[in-house]
């Protein structure tokens, strides 16, 4: 019995609030108090009111609130609700971060996370279980292709649950920034049709000048090996070089090359022999556009480590051998100059491929659309890992069925990853630093907040919610990824902090290094041609005409140019990693974990910045301040 003061605070969004009257109940451990319809939400407020409930409810567990419909219903975003009373040992707070739809009943518990077994008493048994009901019903696993993991179920944005979609004001700019790009490119590409490139420069036409610094960079030096082979280790996609164990079996080396052979085995001997394999392109169909066949290669590089940190091409194979057929051509530094730049073409146009549908699609994208449909299905909003990670014509098909296949557990973790590839202590690969260093930081946040709910190994081997999601993901998600290392069941402390660490990588660094380059090395499109319209050469007797010939057309470059622009730039509604304004976790102990994982994530962000201030090519797409929260485009 008494007085309690609450307090219900509206999403500051265009249409956060409701007409709609709201409906407010305080559960406690001894009873439940009805407190009516007590307000109408506006955008931005926080409203407040103080009322006397008759009953003694005890310890507030729950907040429930309705929000009644009278002529229509609109839809509400409520940010959080807190109460001062009895049995609230100060403020309670119950945080909801989401939109209350419809008229039925939403509970709220109070802020503390809570694992199963820190609910002796079964005080919240009831609504875990509901709660996880009903987010199966909303969010269903979905197909697309055999072989690929899974989507979530839907075919449109608005199939998604609300709280999936982009809030207004991201959703505002990405629809007329969309709408401007595909104005802009219907009025200029349809010159395009008439007008033809004569040569290589002639693509200026479309070039953003102006864009960003790197850009112009890149068409200054495009043309440079140290420059191509720099962009193995920090350019747009810094996921394929590894360091050669040994020669590698399609390197048919015929009679004539015994001094490349020399060459090569004296840099293997140094361990200062690299390699950029794309067989993952071989036999893989090509598009066919606007009746015009289209061509992909499946290259072998092979580069040289310099005592500087250059990183040069000693040799380029454009296909891999066939039985009974001669060697495939190789194309040396030494050649002819054009041969040479349309080998290193070539290369650039495969990497685009694999960028896109390997690293940044499937890496970046479905991994992390896995991870959110999992956590959703498994973990409710009291659980501390639920906590902690919502804060954060038939070709491409065949890439990506092949990509993940090959995709594994290591492959997704930094410090795996990077010494499977040999890059450990390479100084130039300031990719292989900077993610090093975010992982060890998000790291340290997730043993920090872990170690605040699990006291022992045992506490994690017996959370079933737990276990239940991390066999949702790999089995399910994943489809039967264990066969590619990733766990269907967490046994140690350990090894969730480093599942956690993980998925919260996964979902901001790891797709912020595969998505904020784009506008820097693609926008000169000859830095990485999205298609090629005649096969690869085979005799080295080559024209810039045939290069000209080889890439896209006027038309496809402005296309490319149109989607690089709009999906690379940098994006003007964003939340920086850690920078999150919800505030799921009550209790001043994950409070001191988040502002310490703030303070490390604002020391690395600095230290980049000095660091790339005596840089000739500056790295940033790990910078703390660049990173975004979650993946969103």
């Amino acid at each position: 019995m008494g007085k309690y003061t609450v307090r219900v605070a509206t999403g500051d969004l265009f249409l956060a609030g409701s007409p709609n009257q709201v409906q407010l109940w305080l559960v406690g451990e001894h009873g439940e108090a009805d407190l009516g319809k007590q307000l109408r939400p506006l955008c931005g407020k926080e409203g407040e009111f103080e009322i006397d409930v008759p009953l003694h409810l005890g310890r507030l567990l729950m907040v429930k609130l309705r929000k009644h419909k009278v002529l229509l219903s609109l839809d509400w975003f409520c940010k959080w609700i807190s109460v001062q009373g009895p049995g609230t040992q100060g403020e309670a707070f119950f945080p909801c971060y989401r939109w209350v739809q419809g008229h039925r009943i939403i509970c709220l518990p109070e802020g503390t996370a809570r694992t199963l077994s820190d609910d002796p008493q079964n005080l919240f048994k009831k609504y875990r279980e509901q709660e996880l009901e009903e987010r199966r019903k909303v969010y269903r696993w979905g197909s697309w292709k055999n072989g690929l993991i899974l989507p979530i179920a839907g075919n449109r944005q608005l199939d998604l649950p609300r709280d999936e979609r982009f809030l207004e004001d991201k959703d505002l700019d990405f629809s007329v920034s969309l709408a401007k790009a595909w104005k802009d490119m219907t009025i200029k590409g349809t010159l395009d049709i008439i007008n033809c490139v004569k040569g290589l420069e002639d693509f200026k036409k479309i070039f953003p000048r102006g864009k960003t610094a790197l850009a112009e960079r890149v068409h200054d030096s495009w043309k440079n090996d140290a420059f191509f082979g720099y962009q193995f280790l920090n350019g747009a996609n810094p996921m394929l070089l590894r360091r050669s164990s040994r020669l590698p079996a399609r390197l048919v080396l015929p009679p004539g090359m015994e001094e490349l052979k020399i060459q090569l085995e004296k840099e293997l001997q140094a361990g200062s022999l690299f390699e950029v394999d794309f067989s993952l392109l071989d036999g893989v169909k090509p598009n066919v556009i606007i009746f015009k066949q289209q061509y992909v290669a499946a290259p072998l590089v092979m580069l040289k480590l310099q005592p500087d940190g250059r990183l040069l091409p000693m040799v380029i194979q454009l296909q891999p051998p066939r039985h009974g057929c001669p060697p495939p051509l190789l194309f040396l530094p030494s050649d002819p100059p054009m041969a040479w730049l349309l080998a290193k073409i070539w290369v650039r146009s495969s990497d685009f491929q694999l960028h896109q549908l390997q690293s940044h699609l499937l890496r970046g994208h479905l991994i992390a659309e896995v991870i959110a449909v999992a956590t959703m299905r498994s973990l409710p909003s009291l659980h501390p890992i639920y906590k902690v990670v919502s804060t954060g014509s038939g070709g491409h098909v065949d890439i990506l069925q092949r990509a993940t296949a090959c995709l594994t557990y290591r492959s997704l973790c930094p410090p795996d990853d990077l010494a499977d590839r040999g890059l450990l202590g390479v100084k130039s690969s300031l990719y292989g630093q900077d993610a090093i260093r975010l992982w060890g930081i998000i790291s340290r946040y997730v043993e920090g907040m872990v170690g605040l709910f699990y006291k022992s190994d045992q506490a994690v081997k017996d959370d079933l919610e737990l276990q239940a999601w991390c066999r949702e993901m790999t089995e399910t998600g994943l489809q039967t990824a264990q066969d590619r290392g990733f766990p269907i069941s967490l046994e140690s402390r350990a090894q969730l902090c480093h599942f956690v660490t993980m998925c919260t990588f996964t979902c901001t660094g790891q797709h912020a290094s595969n998505h904020l380059g784009q506008l820097d090395w693609y926008s000169w499109i000859l830095n990485g041609p999205c298609t090629m319209r005649k096969p690869p050469p085979i005799s080295k007797d080559v024209t810039e005409k045939d290069i000209v010939d080889s890439l896209p057309n006027l038309h496809q470059a402005r296309v490319q140019k149109t989607i690089t622009d709009f999906l690379g730039r940098r994006q003007p509604v964003m939340v920086a990693l850690g920078q999150h304004e919800e505030k799921y976790f009550s209790g001043p102990e994950p409070q001191a974990v988040l502002r310490q994982f703030r303070e490390e994530l604002a020391a690395m962000d600095k230290e980049i910045e000095v660091r790339n201030a005596v840089l000739d090519l500056p790295y940033e797409y790990l910078r703390p301040s660049m990173i975004e929260n979650s993946v969103t485009i």
